[in-house]
């Protein structure tokens, strides 16, 4: 990944509120926010390395644009800064897993977490992903029209369910998929006035996500149980988290009510980004078929027609840069949010104690003063000496900090080799008048999902 660059910052610290866009008419921003942010996001971006706006009285909205500023907050200011409020309505769903959690409590969490990423682990989880992967591509049929967002989320949320618990959850997915999505729904909120009201409404979907969400909980609780009786014979995340202790603190595991915690966290972190940064490279794959036949070419001269291994990821070096040029473009998590308990200094502002701060992967990863012809997608700007040269927090689709996501080489390891398997026997032909939809909620997805022709290669 890219060194730290240094980028020279020459304002002098003044205690002017950055500048941000005009509200043309009260409550401007309030309905940007509830249905384009992307696009009030953008303004803001093209006000300067540091906006603002305000959305309510004494509590600035600040967005970052400029590389040096973001590292600061999420590495070496950290400290500085809690989660925002929007994870704080996420935490009725995902309670204090790894995603929600604080200070030296998300510390000892991330300690006992840590052991069942090792990379070694994660190879092993490799033949579980590819055998899955073989299954549900095999069931596609040729000229058949899919959607390809509904197949990765069905495919990823078997994966973690079986590298996680063991189990084969295809039959609790539609309680476990529809739970995540209707919680997935708050985050949006969860910035406005009054949002964190919402999930105590009494309308339709939010009955529908309180009942999804116990019927979760009750299938998590008895896979909990189980392994607790019988966890030394199982070699699955929640037999290794069950076995967990913190050595470094008091010698204690997780309770219950943690494993269940990070458990949920762990599901859809590790299934919905994955889902979706697939998604979207099926999606430009189908726009871009020089792209598609490099990529094919590679996954050929290595794989050979066979199932791909643990050892391949390494030899996958197109493939990778395919993914990594899809996430660029199409951040799976597409926006970090913080609170700040203490003054912050960016852009020569001084952001006061009490703002709620916010990194945009999907603009940052935009910006045409890191990456020459922004919008493009070239997946060779990833095999150049240049990527070297680019600062680190140019390019942060896995956050950063003691924060960054504790399951990234997982997501790597399965994007990299579900995607060979894709591009070694299936091409995609997006057909539709009009290029997908971005929907921000606490990922990116493509609103309405992607319909895809399928077109076999081995037909």
């Amino acid at each position: 990944m890219a060194t730290a660059l240094k980028l020279p910052r020459s304002k002098p610290i003044t205690d002017r509120l950055p500048p941000g866009p005009r509200q043309r008419y009260p409550g401007q921003f309030l309905k940007a926010l509830a249905t384009d942010r992307l696009a009030l996001f953008a303004e803001m971006s093209r006000c300067g390395d540091v906006a603002k706006i305000m959305i309510r009285p004494g509590v600035p909205v600040v967005l970052l644009m400029h590389p040096e500023d973001i590292q600061r907050l999420l590495v070496s200011e950290q400290r500085s800064f809690l989660k925002g409020p929007s994870l704080g309505l996420t935490r009725e769903l995902l309670g204090n897993g790894l995603l929600t959690n604080e200070g030296d409590a998300h510390l000892r969490q991330r300690r006992l977490v840590q052991p069942a990423f090792h990379k070694e682990r994660i190879a092993a989880y490799a033949t579980i992903m590819t055998q899955l992967a073989d299954q549900r591509l095999g069931s596609w049929r040729d000229g058949a029209t899919i959607d390809l967002h509904e197949e990765m989320m069905r495919l990823t949320l078997a994966v973690a369910g079986r590298c996680f618990f063991d189990a084969d959850v295809e039959e609790e997915a539609q309680v476990i998929g529809e739970a995540l999505d209707l919680y997935l729904r708050l985050f949006g909120y969860g910035i406005l006035p009054f949002g964190m009201m919402v999930q105590h409404l009494p309308i339709p979907w939010v009955r529908r996500m309180h009942r999804a969400r116990a019927e979760m909980d009750a299938f998590i609780q008895r896979l909990i149980e189980e392994r607790r009786a019988d966890a030394a014979s199982r070699d699955d995340l929640l037999s290794i988290l069950i076995a967990a202790r913190d050595t470094e603190s008091d010698g204690t595991g997780m309770t219950d009510r943690q494993l269940r915690d990070e458990v949920v966290t762990l599901m859809m972190a590790g299934h919905e980004t994955t889902a979706n940064a697939l998604t979207w490279t099926g999606y430009l794959l189908s726009q871009h078929p020089e792209v598609e036949a490099k990529l094919q070419q590679e996954v050929d001269d290595v794989l050979g027609g066979r199932l791909p291994e643990a050892e391949d990821f390494q030899r996958l070096t197109y493939t990778r840069a395919v993914l990594s040029e899809s996430m660029r473009l199409y951040p799976p998590a597409w926006i970090l949010e913080r609170y700040s308990v203490a003054d912050f200094q960016a852009g020569g502002y001084t952001i006061p104690r009490g703002s709620i701060i916010l990194a945009s992967q999907f603009l940052v990863h935009r910006d045409a003063r890191w990456w020459p012809e922004p919008l493009r997608f070239r997946p060779e700007r990833w095999l150049e000496e240049e990527v070297q040269k680019r600062h680190r927090y140019s390019y942060f689709p896995f956050g950063g900090g003691t924060r960054i996501c504790v399951g990234e080489h997982f997501a790597w390891m399965e994007g990299t080799l579900v995607l060979a398997m894709m591009a070694s026997r299936w091409r995609f032909r997006y057909e539709q008048p009009n290029a997908p939809v971005p929907e921000p909620l606490v990922t990116l997805r493509p609103k309405g999902g992607l319909p895809v022709r399928l077109v076999s290669r081995t037909a």
